[in-house]
């Protein structure tokens, strides 16, 4: 047995999303499929929620030691090979 779930949205809001997921190759009910989906196998939402503000800027300047912390964790992440070559990357966006 199949249930029903009705939302309201606004029509942009709709109409964006809707473009969207045709983009991505699926429609917005099965969209939110998986999102339903996804947030039961994650027992939680399928994404962080941050609220927006100065503690959330990734661009927020780090301190010495938390800048000397994350070239260390890259730097076992090279040594472990756990890297990817900068033209991939950009090959990668060019394809998308």
């Amino acid at each position: 047995m199949a249930s029903t779930i009705q939302v309201r949205v606004d029509d942009d809001l709709k109409a964006k999303s809707d473009r969207l997921f045709k983009d991505l190759g699926t429609d917005t009910t099965s969209a939110i499929r998986m999102f339903l989906t996804q947030a039961v196998l994650n027992n939680g939402f399928p994404f962080a929620l941050k609220r927006r503000g100065i503690d959330s800027n990734p661009y927020a300047p780090l301190s010495e030691a938390e800048f000397l912390e994350k070239l260390e964790l890259s730097r076992g992440h090279a040594e472990q090979g756990k890297y990817r070559d900068a033209d991939a990357i950009v090959a990668d966006m060019k394809e998308k």
